[in-house]
């Protein structure tokens, strides 16, 4: 006979599958529980497939190890995980949970890795979730499949669909989990009615993807995007017949029929994929079934989740040089690379990114290529929800500038000369300072940590960042610049964003 959830030990819960055994943490009251398969492992015939139900087990499981990251190339030596490795079995999520009872009906944030759709895993230092657990919220963190696992779209996997689709298994995977939460999230003392959805990178490209599908849009209460959405020029939405055509040649350079591919050792598969084709290639695709129309469209028609929205970028997001080349950067240089890459729009572009000498010039350049990466799309984002999306809105900036060791470097680059770079906030979102050891944080990087763990917090609670004793977050079109001297002030700079989008909205060339 099986326990009900009054009879149950403290750290052991009844989920879908089976029960399970968490550990306590460092922090008096907050449980973890660990590597919960939320979706049979897809492995096999069920490599791209949709994820399909846990499988069931026997006795009580162990839920005090991470479960394997999902198969993925090294690309980063700074990416440190907590896993065993990787493996196709990767389809696992983690719950901290500061809940005293199954009643408490907590709220649930449920995060989102970033690393491009390529490599990540919620085993990440960065992403703990035990501290912002012990401010009364629930922390889910997930992994899905990832590169050629998650988003490889091909004819023959077109027709054995049911639903005629093929290519966003990494995302179907990011939906599974959420259901799995809205299913089991009361065992832990959450509430799966609030169940506030928030990510980095390509996992707020995710977050904007999840509000967007009729599949899980009504599944979210609140939404956080740090760094990014399906509205620009990264990971532009393509047609699942782009994404047909990109397999079939593959699967020609591999020399191999789907029964072949799904037959190849995925580590094996992985370097062969990546080697004869960009990263980039293995990305979400219009499938007309996660996405029956793009990101876009669907948020014009306002059918996306009518859910409040938190969501901003980083103060640095890209160095200069990705976008306009390692030329050193001059008023002249600057004016030309205008004219090469904006056409018609070259003149609106340079005035709003306007540079009265070569110092100017270099910053222009700096903010240019952070909002062609990512502040563009997120700014697009924040502006089409606040249009249709009937609830609030905050938009935020982040500029605190983590303090490298002395000398410390990035590539050939001092830490000290990028400022505030990409996903350098997650460690202060989720008050992992301590983790990275790269960095001499300073009594001023704990307060800005603070400020952002009780913004993030009071709007998973309450839809609304704000709280006592914090200084006033002023609904869009207000920006909160997230620092030592935090404060909101009207935005600024909405000229640069307004001519991106009418470049980046002009139709396509034949």
């Amino acid at each position: 006979m099986s326990l009900n959830a009054a009879e149950l030990p403290r750290n052991v819960v009844a989920v879908e599958g089976g029960t399970i055994e968490g550990v306590a943490t460092s922090n008096p009251g907050v449980r973890v529980f660990k590597g919960i398969p939320y979706a049979a492992p897809p492995v096999g015939e069920l490599r791209w497939k949709e994820p399909q139900p846990v499988v069931k087990w026997t006795g009580t499981r162990k839920a005090d190890q991470f479960g394997p990251r999902c198969t993925q190339p090294k690309v980063s030596a700074y990416m440190m995980f907590r896993d065993s490795g990787n493996s196709e079995d990767c389809l696992y999520l983690n719950v901290w949970t500061p809940a005293k009872s199954a009643s408490d009906k907590l709220p649930v944030i449920f995060w989102i890795h970033g690393g491009s759709f390529l490599s990540g895993a919620s085993s990440e230092p960065q992403h703990d979730g035990e501290v912002l657990a012990t401010r009364g919220v629930i922390v889910v963190s997930i992994n899905y499949r990832l590169g050629i696992f998650g988003f490889f779209a091909h004819p023959d996997l077109t027709k054995e669909s049911a639903h005629h689709t093929s290519g966003n298994y990494g995302l179907l995977d990011q939906w599974a989990a959420l259901r799995w939460v809205r299913d089991n999230i009361r065992a832990f003392g959450g509430d799966p009615d609030r169940i506030t959805v928030f990510g980095e990178s390509a996992g707020s490209f995710s977050i904007s993807a999840l509000m967007a599908s009729p599949l899980s849009r009504d599944l979210i209460a609140g939404a956080i995007g740090e760094s990014g959405a399906f509205f620009g020029p990264t990971f532009a939405m393509k047609p699942l017949s782009s994404g047909e055509a990109m397999g079939a040649r593959l699967a020609t350079k591999l020399s191999a029929d789907l029964p072949a591919l799904r037959a190849m050792p995925a580590d094996k598969l992985t370097m062969a994929a990546l080697r004869a084709e960009a990263p980039a290639a293995f990305i979400p695709v219009v499938d007309g079934y996660f996405f029956p129309t793009p990101v876009s469209e669907v948020f014009a028609a306002g059918k996306q989740s009518h859910v409040p929205l938190l969501a901003g970028w980083n103060g640095d997001e890209m160095p200069f040089e990705a976008l306009l080349g390692k030329d050193k950067m001059t008023r002249e240089r600057l004016a030309a690379r205008f004219r090469e890459k904006y056409g018609s729009e070259a003149d609106s572009l340079q005035e709003a990114y306007a540079a009265g000498s070569d110092q100017e010039a270099l910053q222009a350049a700096r903010d240019l290529a952070g909002d062609e990466f990512i502040g563009y799309s997120t700014w697009k984002w924040i502006d089409a929800q606040a249009r249709t999306g009937g609830k609030p809105v905050y938009r935020y900036l982040f500029t605190r500038v983590r303090p490298p060791k002395p000398g410390a470097m990035l590539g050939p680059v001092k830490f000290s000369d990028l400022g505030a770079i990409h996903a350098s906030e997650i460690e202060y979102v989720f008050g992992t300072l301590d983790s990275d050891k790269e960095f001499v944080w300073q009594p001023e990087d704990y307060k800005v940590s603070e400020l952002m763990q009780a913004y993030w917090t009071n709007f998973a609670k309450n839809g609304d960042p704000n709280g006592p004793g914090l200084p006033k977050w002023t609904a869009y079109r207000h920006v909160m610049r997230l620092d030592v001297d935090a404060g909101s002030a009207p935005e600024s700079h909405r000229d640069r964003y307004e001519a991106l989008d009418r470049f980046h909205s002009r139709p396509a060339a034949n």
